[in-house]
């Protein structure tokens, strides 16, 4: 999962915007620079939105650097997004897990689901689980 960033020179310094995340903006002496603390930005950003239940816009724009988003923050994410309209409760049932368990799993600060939960998880939305590793 990415999110695409704008990066504008304003004399010596490189600024940084995300048009689907109006929240963030940050800045680099160096584009190398910028890249960076638009990584850090993003994931910081989209990390206490998620821990707070805030809503989350999906990644539309495409143009200009894409920042990929940190592992246990895009799992957190697609989960969300997974279960739709159906509460936690629902789907820790579904899962045989508890409520507790599955909040845990939509929390990028306390996630650290395993393969097989990841590969109930699939099984219980009817998908199939695509890892990739490096």
């Amino acid at each position: 999962m990415t999110y695409n960033c704008e990066i504008t020179r304003d004399g010596d310094r490189f600024d940084v915007v995300f048009p689907d995340m109006t929240n963030i903006q940050t800045c680099g002496f160096s584009k190398e620079e910028a890249l960076a603390m638009a990584k850090e930005a993003l994931d910081g950003c989209l990390e206490a939105d998620i821990s707070r239940g805030n809503a989350v816009p999906a990644p539309a724009f495409r143009d200009g650097f894409p920042i990929p988003v940190a592992n246990h923050i895009a799992v957190a994410l697609q989960l969300r997004e997974l279960r739709g309209g159906q509460s936690q409760t629902d789907i820790a049932k579904k899962l045989g897990l508890s409520y507790q368990a599955y909040q845990r799993l939509e929390n990028p600060r306390k996630s650290n689901p395993t393969i097989k939960t990841l590969e109930r998880i699939a099984h219980a939305f009817d998908r199939e689980l695509n890892v990739k590793i490096g």
